[in-house]
Formats: structure tokens, sequence, C-alpha cells
């Protein structure tokens, strides 16, 4: 009977080394017995040597609000991304005072000194407003525009701030040096298997991106293959251009209504993963990231002081129909009335209205309202809302209804709740 029961014991021990030793060869570290069944799809783990992790921050100023991008410093070291990449528009800027933008500095400097893995900086508007500043940014960090490579893919950090003040609309917003050096960049680089590309501004948008210098940009990557991130709008999209992946991201703590993905309007980090096959791009919003006791870090981040001076709104709400029928999914603003030789009209507030042709306004918060006022009521129905270049699609409602100084309607907001119906013809 003994006997029996060792030679069982010894059988089952050859048996359990020879279930290791039949484990793929491929997967260095992974030990466990298998069978003509398994517990699992199979043993081939994510982890190719050249693939890897790194995380976006978008827009943290234009209007930013308390808490966020100090919070969100502290969610990427909960994530562990391998590095942080950004997109400017870091501090509130627009200033020649030493005594304000130093201090702005000092305060994004002391966030982003908390991350665990390095953290590269890309201009905006904000950070390079002026002589002035575009001096201090060289003195800080060298440069407002570089490369690297890693892992044979290679980064273009660029900037639209180049050179910072534009006199003319039409003036160029990247350099022709900065044009050559993107160019001897990529040409140094030539067996790079993938480009990214960050800058502020998303160039591709304007009027007319030839004298802004991007389709000169363009024509250094084309036939190559890369994807583009830029903020600045401080809404999300994506875009197709030249057969590539152009996006142009939310916010992580600049101003924004908040009022979800349908507008695009979110706080978030951009999650790019390197396969062999390209980069897959996750969106990562900031109320989502918990540490294991389900909190959000705390702060004491101050926000953007002139959010103190806003106007007091009331509620504001509208049923959209045309010729009787309800309208879905136009864009509704409400903007300032024309005035004869004076300011032009300007939005205030607008919503999307939904399947039913309801529409909340939003002024500075998601569905907060509008200020008291009478206002000429813009309505736009775009199909489809954006093309895939970029542009806007193509309005299907009467033209009178697309200008503030053509559309026939109008509201008077009032303190208490206002509702309308607004009938096109």
């Amino acid at each position: 009977m003994k006997k029996g029961l060792i030679l069982a014991m010894v059988f089952g021990v050859m048996g359990a080394v020879l279930g290791l030793s039949a484990l793929p060869q491929v997967e260095k570290g992974l030990q466990v017995v298998t069978g003509a069944k398994n517990p699992w799809t199979h043993l081939k783990m994510n982890n190719d040597p050249d693939d890897f992790r790194f995380a976006i921050v978008s827009d943290r100023t234009g209007g930013h609000r308390p808490k966020i991008f100090s919070q969100a410093i502290q969610q990427l070291n909960l994530l562990q991304p391998e590095f942080v990449m950004s997109v400017g528009d870091l501090i509130e800027g627009y200033s020649e005072k030493p005594e304000k933008i130093e201090p702005e500095w000092k305060e994004f400097q002391s966030y982003v000194g908390k991350l665990q893995m390095p953290f590269f900086y890309v201009p905006g508007n904000h950070d390079i407003t002026n002589a002035y500043q575009e001096q201090l940014y060289r003195e800080k960090f060298r440069a407002p525009y570089y490369h690297f490579l890693y892992r044979n893919v290679l980064f273009l950090c660029m900037s639209s701030e180049d050179p910072p003040k534009h006199k003319k609309e039409e003036d160029p917003r990247i350099s022709k040096g900065q044009i050559e050096y993107m160019r001897n960049a990529v040409a140094e680089n030539s067996s790079a298997r993938w480009i990214f590309v960050f800058l502020h501004k998303p160039l591709w948008i304007e009027t007319d991106p030839q004298k802004s210098g991007w389709l000169d940009f363009e024509s250094v990557v084309k036939g190559k293959n890369y994807t583009v991130f830029a903020g600045h709008v401080h809404r999300y999209q994506k875009f197709l251009r030249q057969g590539m992946k152009y996006y142009m991201l939310a916010t992580t703590g600049g101003g924004s209504k908040l009022r979800g993905p349908i507008y695009g309007e979110f706080d978030h980090i951009g999650w790019i993963t390197m396969k062999k096959t390209g980069p897959i791009m996750a969106n990562i919003m900031l109320d989502g990231i918990v540490d294991d006791t389900l909190r959000i870090p705390e702060s004491d981040e101050q926000g953007y002081e002139g959010m103190k001076n806003r106007k007091q709104v009331f509620t504001a709400a509208a049923q959209v129909t045309i010729k009787g029928q309800p309208l879905s999914e136009a864009e509704v603003s409400f903007y300032t009335l024309p005035r004869p030789q004076g300011a032009r009209p300007s939005r205030v507030s607008d919503g999307l209205t939904n399947s039913q042709g309801a529409v909340k306004f939003s002024t500075y918060t998601a569905f907060d309202g509008t200020p008291e006022g009478e206002y000429a009521v813009v309505v736009i129905k775009r199909s489809p809302r954006f093309l895939e270049d970029g542009k806007t699609g193509p309005n299907a409602l009467p033209v009178k209804y697309a200008k503030a100084e053509t559309t026939p309607l109008r509201v008077t907001i009032k303190k208490g709740d206002n509702q309308f119906n607004l009938d096109l013809e």
C-alpha cells in the first residue's frame, strides 16, 4: 500500500514537471501547469518589449478651475505611464509683468514636480503671449520646439506661437525656422516606426491653414505614419487628414462648461498605447480615477480669479421646431443684438437640441442659464456636424437663421425661469 502511494506521488511530481516544461518559451517568467484543457484563453501575454504607454494632459488654463490639474498629477501617479506629454496652456499668462508670470510658472512647476515620471512641455498662447513670455520660456526650458526619439518612435513637440504676437490674422503661426527644424528631425530619423506631433493650436481647422504654416509642416510628414495632438479649443474632436488621425483634446482643468461627451466637454487624460501596428488612443475621464480608498486626491490649487466676476444667470430652455416639427441636433445660440456701427454680436450662451427638439442653455457651466437681456437667436443644423478633415458640415436650415445680423428670432431673458418656443419656417 505504502509502495503504491509513493509511486503515485512520484508520477504526480513528474507530471507537474512535464506540464511546466510544456509552457510556451516566449513567456519568460511565467510558471503554470498546463493540460489538455485550461482555465484561460491563451498564454501570450500582452507584453511586447517594443510596446509602451504614455499619457497626455490638455489645457490647464484659459479660466482654470480649482484643484483639477493638481489632482490629475496625483492621478497620473496612480496610472503610472512611462512619461507625460502636454499640448500647452499651462499658466494663465497674458501679461508682461514678471510679478504675475513668475509665480504662475512656480506654481505650475510645483505640480508637475510631483510626477514620478518625466513631463514634456509644449507651449500654448497663454504660455507664450508676448516677447517677454517667450524669452522667459526659453530661459526656463531652452526651446519652445524640440524633438526626441523613444523606442524608435519620433516625438515632435511644436510651438504654434512662433512668433508669439500676430499683428494680422493671416500671420504665420509656425516660423520657417521651425518648419526646417522639423524637416531635419524627420530626415535624421527616417527609420522611425511612427511619429507623434504635439502642438497647442489645431492649425488645420483655421480658415486658411496655408497662411499659418501648417500645410508646410504637413508636407514634412506626408507619406509617414503619424498622429497629431492639439488642444486650445477646450472641446474634444477627432479628425482624419492625409489618412492619419488628428486629435483636438478637451481639458485637464481649463475653462469648460463640462456638458459631457456629446459636446466634447470634459476633463480627461489621453492614454496612448504604442503597439507594433500603431498607437491605440483611449480617453480616461478624471472623475473615474480613484485610489484604493475610492477617493480622488485632495488639492489646494486655486482657480482663476476672473471666474469670480461672472454675471448672474437665469435658467433658460426652449422647444425648437421647424414647420411645427421638432428640430433635433440643432445648435442654438443666444447672441448680443447687432448695433449700428457698434461691436459685432458675440455669443453669450448656447445648447444642442435633443431628439424631441428641446434645449437647455449654458453660459459658464453645464446648463446654468443665461444673463438677463435681449438676444438674437442663431440656429444651425449641420449634417454631419463635422467633416473628417475638421471642417463643419453643411447647414441644412435656411441661411437667415445662421447669423445674428439676419436671424428674425429674438428672446428676452428675465429673472427666474425662462421657457421659449422657437418655430422656424
